[in-house]
């Protein structure tokens, strides 16, 4: 059985053709733009990623099905009956309803999370097809006409390409429109946020029938996030993966009912026919590769290989500390009034200080979510990692050095067309058997958390 597994990302869209027993190739990969109109916004063009997913799953060759993982959060409106886009993607990343969010009734937080366990934070989708539908007058036309369509990007590439109008419970899951008690769209969220639930399409399975693409059925469509923790081979309470992609992105197994609230989120991590709803626990930085890209951009580094090895002990034992803020930051803090800070500098300070300041930021930032994490369930004895910065020897250690604990970097680092895959049907236990070890070594102090702590403190509420 040979599968094509399309990961359609934040900056680009991939096709991996799997076979049993894990034997893979990345067949084809597509960028596409980001467009920032207004401060705070980021938008995609859904056409451009639609074309792109038909170019990759073309340059797949022949294959038994296909499987498809999507942004998660991001979402537009289009029409039912033309499947033309009626609005731009908003991106999971954009900002711009954090003033709406403020602006509802004073329990409003309360509700979201006793329902669908997630914050009013302008990440989730909830809110942003709410903003659709009071600002685009050609969507509030469709609505009228009873020709709307509002989802995440998954529902439209599936609506337009296979004429199924659905989404998978995951992907639901990170909406702020799911009850997780029964697993079907919430009227009180729908009508707190002012989305029509009849918009919405129908809650699926991962491996439900998703129809056919040019004759090819789709057997699969999830989140990437969650694809990538089924194939990183996460299946036990406790089984840990963190992404590092535009953000980083933990989950946790936590089991087969709905975790307790915290500073992290409950999330559904899938949901299969044979099997029912998993459950995780899910918490991010909203930017890891995207704060590298942008290092790049402004001169602090050029290519990749510079950030394997650095010489000399780490900025943040020299109190040079960055944090990764771009975007503000997410769990556990939700506050995207907070901003990128540099502090600590001195007249010696160079720019390979300053790009190692940024990993290490990262990094720091994920030691709170598996802190928070740990006091959810009880973690596995390591972490497994994967996605561009996993690449990096020095990110590695430094992350298991802060965390004090196992970090383990898989050979095959595609792990969500891994787990697109799996859902497919596929054993691709061969694929996952290499893998890169680090253990702490002591270097990071408590001393180095509570700086870095501070740190933080100071950058937040600058954007007020």
């Amino acid at each position: 059985m040979r599968v094509a597994s399309i990961d359609q990302g934040t900056t680009s869209t991939r096709c991996l053709v799997v076979e049993d027993g894990g034997e893979w190739k990345i067949v084809a990969s597509r960028k596409h733009g980001q467009d920032h109109p207004f401060a705070g916004w980021v938008e995609h063009d859904p056409h451009e990623l639609l074309k792109n997913i038909v170019t990759v799953l073309d340059a797949a060759g022949t294959v038994d099905a296909v499987a498809i993982a999507n942004q998660g959060e991001s979402c537009l409106a289009w029409d039912a009956e033309t499947k033309e886009a009626l609005s731009p993607v908003i991106v999971w990343q954009d900002s711009r309803t954090a003033k709406y969010l403020a602006d509802l009734r004073s329990d409003a937080e309360e509700t979201s999370k006793r329902i669908c366990g997630l914050p009013l934070d302008p990440y989730f989708s909830a809110s942003k097809l709410a903003w659709l539908l009071r600002h685009v007058p050609s969507i509030q036309d469709a609505y009228k006409a009873g020709r709307l369509r509002l989802g995440t990007t998954d529902a439209f590439f599936l609506d337009s390409l296979a004429n199924v109008f659905a989404t998978d419970l995951a992907t639901a899951s990170r909406t702020g429109l799911l009850d997780l008690a029964t697993g079907t769209w919430s009227d009180e969220l729908c009508s707190l946020h002012g989305v029509p639930r009849e918009c919405l399409p129908r809650i699926a399975n991962v491996d439900d029938d998703f129809g056919q693409i040019n004759g090819i059925p789709v057997k699969a469509s999830i989140v990437d996030q969650q694809a990538a923790l089924f194939g990183h081979g996460c299946r036990k309470p406790g089984d840990c993966k963190i992404t590092f992609g535009t953000g980083a992105f933990l989950l946790a197994v936590s089991g087969n009912e709905r975790p307790p609230q915290s500073e992290l989120l409950p999330t559904v991590a899938w949901s299969l026919k044979d099997s029912g709803a998993a459950f995780a626990i899910e918490g991010g930085v909203y930017d890891a590769g995207s704060a590298l890209e942008w290092a790049r951009n402004i001169g602090l580094y050029s290519a990749l290989e510079e950030l394997g090895v650095f010489e000399g002990p780490s900025a943040l034992s020299r109190g040079i500390i960055f944090v990764p803020a771009l975007s503000g930051l997410a769990a556990p803090y939700w506050d995207r009034t907070a901003a990128p800070m540099f502090i600590g500098m001195d007249h010696a300070t160079d720019r390979r200080d300053l790009v190692r300041a940024v990993l290490e930021g990262i990094a720091m930032l994920t030691v709170g979510l598996i802190k928070a994490a740990s006091e959810v369930t009880d973690l596995g004895p390591s972490i497994s990692i994967d996605g561009g910065l996993s690449q990096s020897a020095y990110f590695a250690q430094f992350l298991a050095s802060a965390s004090g604990r196992t970090i383990t970097v898989p050979a095959m680092h595609e792990l969500t067309a891994l787990g697109l895959a799996e859902f497919c049907g596929l054993d691709v236990t061969a694929a996952r058997a290499r893998s890169a070890r680090y253990e702490p070594d002591g270097s990071v102090t408590e001393a180095h958390h509570a700086l870095f702590k501070k740190a933080v403190e100071r950058s937040r509420g600058w954007r007020d």
